[in-house]
């Protein structure tokens, strides 16, 4: 069985961030987005162009811009590496990439409804016909030669994408990926989207620990992108894709990926049985909820917000409210819930959201009073490491 790690501390790279945090963001808050907790992780529900608009929007602010794309061996991996689940949870947007989470996502009744692979998102920016100028593109890593080859197709092309830049840094450590040479060459592009193409864990820690270093607003790690750019790789039919069997095609034209797959596949028929369904029969067994009742209390270092009835979707836009008065008020935050009935993935999301806020502060979640029932919601939900801060 998966074991969850505990969430590494807030003092990561990320949370060190300009003093006035207001400066480094695109839009007013993270509880604005509308996002769900699916098995441990954070994903948006949104389609491309609200995607867009959000890129524009950080583009024009000039704001640090963190697009992470779980997939299945995201959620995986996830669930074993506490700093790579970290880096999903201080994203800025999560999409979707896999249809295992799509499926998974409609079981559980949470209305994630397209697919945005990183190669979707990439294939779409470079299409795009936009009457504005296209995006400054800075491709980071891959083989050697494909960057290149690549940012002179594309600007060839003269699409949605305009390339500023490439760099192999080659197969070091962070750190030494990290070089002051290395961030240089990179600002000094005044690229709109650094494209990573490294292997998920390296990318999403090289992204994570450059993240106020870097000067272009919006960064994602877009994995085997390049190798499909680059013709190295084909990619899979859209019927495979959309029926979820790309795995088979890329098994096909790269075999030593089938050891990942058995391995992602066996992890996610495990929380399968173990999660999924376990949270499908106890929706079907909730007694009947009632709606959900927000005190605030008060004192000098402390806010305390405590949730009474179902927290659910049908009840988050109040809660919003109180919880981003919450965070208004620079104090320690708790969430007390003794007289929480349940809580959705809806809920969970809004959760991550104020934690991720607070961490970005340096500051933690805090929750209380939370039932041996409501403890298994937590857990079913892989969310049982936000309770490893109580009060």
């Amino acid at each position: 069985m998966l074991k969850t790690l505990r969430t590494p501390p807030a003092s990561s790279d990320f949370a060190e961030r300009p003093a006035d945090p207001r400066s480094a963001r695109a839009s007013p808050d993270d509880l604005s987005r509308n996002v769900f907790g699916l098995l441990g992780i954070p994903v948006d529900a949104l389609d491309f162009p609200s995607l867009r608009r959000s890129m524009d929007l950080a583009t024009n602010a000039a704001a640090p811009f963190l697009i992470s794309t779980p997939n299945v061996n995201f959620l995986v991996k996830s669930q074993i590496n506490g700093a790579f689940r970290e880096s999903m949870l201080l994203s800025d947007l999560c999409l979707a990439d896999g249809m295992p989470l799509i499926w998974i996502a409609k079981l559980l009744r949470i209305p994630i409804q397209e697919r945005i692979a990183g190669s979707d998102l990439f294939g779409r920016l470079k299409s795009a016909n936009g009457t504005g100028r296209p995006l400054r593109v800075f491709l980071l890593g891959g083989a050697e030669g494909l960057a290149a080859a690549v940012g002179a197709r594309l600007n060839a092309e003269k699409g949605g994408l305009r390339c500023v830049g490439v760099l192999n840094p080659g197969f070091g450590t962070i750190d030494e990926m990290s070089s002051p040479e290395i961030i240089d060459e990179i600002n000094a592009s005044n690229a709109d989207l650094i494209a990573v193409f490294f292997g998920a864990e390296k990318a999403q820690a090289w992204l994570l620990h450059n993240h106020w270093r870097l000067r272009a607003p919006v960064r994602a790690q877009f994995g085997a992108t390049i190798n499909f750019e680059a013709g190295t790789v084909r990619r899979a039919p859209s019927m495979l894709r959309s029926t979820g069997f790309e795995w088979l095609w890329r098994i096909k034209e790269e075999p030593y990926l089938w050891r990942r797959y058995w391995s992602d596949g066996m992890a996610l028929l495990a929380m399968l049985a173990t999660c999924v369904l376990p949270l499908i029969l106890s929706e079907r067994r909730l007694p009947n909820l009632n709606r959900l009742s927000i005190s605030r209390s008060e004192d000098q270092g402390s806010v305390t917000i405590g949730l009474s009835g179902a927290a659910i979707a049908a009840h988050v836009d109040g809660a919003i409210e109180q919880l981003r008065d919450a965070l208004d008020s620079g104090k320690r935050m708790i969430v007390d819930v003794s007289h929480t009935q349940y809580i959705d993935a809806r809920f969970f999301g809004l959760f991550l959201m104020v934690r991720k806020q607070l961490a970005n502060r340096g500051q933690k979640l805090l929750f209380t009073g939370a039932s041996a029932g409501l403890r298994r919601i937590f857990r079913l939900n892989r969310f049982e490491f936000l309770l490893s801060q109580e009060v």
